[in-house]
């Protein structure tokens, strides 16, 4: 029997192996959909960090079942340790997968992980040589963009490949949890911009001052509410850039839990971020804005969709892999203020009003957005 015609008899148990961050997970949700419309009928298991299993949660509709992932030789997200590593290798072994897919990166230290898994059907991509026991694999391809790679891995089983536009289910608790928040904001009649000056990675934090430049300006020029958002973690990174400011912002941070923060980037009319898992939740609420890159590969993280606009300084030592910048972060401190707000105020110039009309009051309490609920 030939690979394809394998493939063709529908498995009734899928792995997906992404051990990755909310950005990763967020730019796979394409290839999941596109998984799902192939298998309607199958169980698909995200094998995942631990916070991904409320990503799960939320991705019912393509994910049924999430598995922490417990470690593996070469494989960084998690601490090796052999005994863990083996029980839960023979734990996924007798759960008797039919596809595993590798979707952790190149495939060098993810692919032999996932073939110790001995499903029948395997799928990933590979460096070099395809490894002995991987069904269907091609080269990765290092300079798509995410998105798009991912979604090669579901062309290799013969899925629709062809739609790659995010997608941030929310959920009536997120709204309440959004509501309870922005009925704090002093006054509406003014347009809503979110600032996220966080990311895990320092080297890819835009300056705190530049920051603060941008909330300043958009305030005075458009009357704008400005908010600062971050997760926990991030407080002192979203204090220093108020410490900057002149005028006031109401600081988000911490105050939201994933959903919450989704929704109320979802009322916003622009979203300012750097390269972290928030823009790209952004994209899939259709908020429109900004996101700055630095030391990222660019062409591999830039959104695709015509409602988010990227910033960058190039530089010859981008991209690179370093958590904190080893000289002076030229890729983002040479990358002024002047270019992201003359983006932002090319994009709030041309709405109409009735886009950043007053929101619905009640006693002074925000109810909902023109056009919006909360």
């Amino acid at each position: 029997m030939s690979k394809h015609a394998m493939i063709r008899r529908q498995p009734h148990r899928i792995a997906i192996f992404r051990a990755l961050q909310l950005g990763d997970l967020l730019t796979a949700v394409p290839a999941f959909r596109a998984l799902r419309r192939s298998y309607p009928h199958a169980e698909i298991t995200l094998i995942g960090l631990p916070w991904a299993a409320s990503f799960v949660q939320r991705y019912a509709q393509y994910l049924n079942r999430f598995v922490e992932f417990a470690g593996y030789p070469g494989i960084g997200e998690v601490p090796y340790e052999p005994e863990r590593s083996l029980r839960f290798l023979e734990e996924q072994r007798a759960y008797g997968y039919d596809l595993t897919i590798q979707m952790h990166g190149s495939g060098q230290t993810s692919n032999p992980f996932v073939l110790e898994l001995n499903a029948p059907l395997s799928v990933g991509y590979y460096d070099g040589e395809p490894p002995e026991g991987l069904t269907l694999g091609r080269p990765y391809p290092h300079h798509q963009p995410e998105i798009v790679r991912n979604l090669g891995l579901t062309e290799l089983l013969g899925a629709d490949a062809s739609q790659t536009s995010l997608e941030f289910p929310l959920f009536e608790q997120d709204y309440t949890e959004a509501a309870t928040l922005l009925r704090q904001l002093p006054k509406a009649s003014r347009p809503w911009i979110g600032l996220h000056p966080g990311s895990r990675p320092p080297a890819r934090r835009w300056p705190a001052e530049y920051f603060a430049s941008v909330a300043d300006t958009l305030a005075q020029r458009f009357d704008a509410q400005i908010m600062l958002t971050g997760g926990p973690g991030e407080e002192m990174t979203v204090e220093v850039v108020m410490r900057y400011m002149q005028t006031p912002a109401m600081n988000l941070v911490g105050q939201t839990s994933l959903g919450g923060l989704a929704a109320i980037i979802s009322k916003l009319d622009l979203f300012i971020s750097n390269d972290t898992g928030p823009a790209h939740i952004a994209d899939a609420v259709h908020c429109p804005g900004i996101t700055i890159f630095g030391p990222a590969e660019y062409e591999r993280w830039k959104p695709l969709s015509a409602t988010r606009h990227a910033v960058r300084q190039p530089v010859s030592c981008s991209p690179c892999s370093f958590w904190e910048c080893p000289i002076d972060q030229r890729c983002l401190r040479w990358l002024n203020p002047e270019r992201v707000i003359d983006g932002a105020a090319s994009y709030l110039s041309k709405q109409p009003l009735r886009e950043m009309a007053d929101a619905t009051t009640k006693d002074g309490k925000i109810v909902a957005r023109a056009g919006e609920s909360l």
